[in-house]
């Protein structure tokens, strides 16, 4: 029986979660790359609340940390293709 080091796991299971998020369609990528701006607003928005520091550093943590994650998850999903798919369209100019 063959056994596997945790890193090895750890790859694989990136690898497979990698796999996975590059077979989703293309409007699937935009949006969910469209959903790291909100997150990045309010990231830093939230520092006008009257709260205290430490509860000011725990949600811009775990806001900034969703804003990253949308950001990359959605960059996986569209890849090299398709990235240069939605910069194509954000460059024409209406006629």
């Amino acid at each position: 029986m063959k056994s596997f080091s945790p890193k090895d796991t750890v790859l694989r299971l990136w690898n497979r979660l990698k796999h996975w998020l590059q077979s989703l369609s293309f409007r699937t990528g935009v949006v969910v790359l469209a959903c790291c701006i909100p997150f990045y607003i309010l990231s830093f928005a939230q520092m006008l609340l009257p709260i205290s520091a430490t509860a000011k550093g725990v949600l811009w943590t775990i806001l900034f940390g969703l804003a990253k994650t949308c950001q990359y998850g959605g960059l996986t999903i569209l890849g090299v293709e398709g990235y240069k798919r939605l910069k194509n369209k954000l460059k024409r100019k209406p006629s």
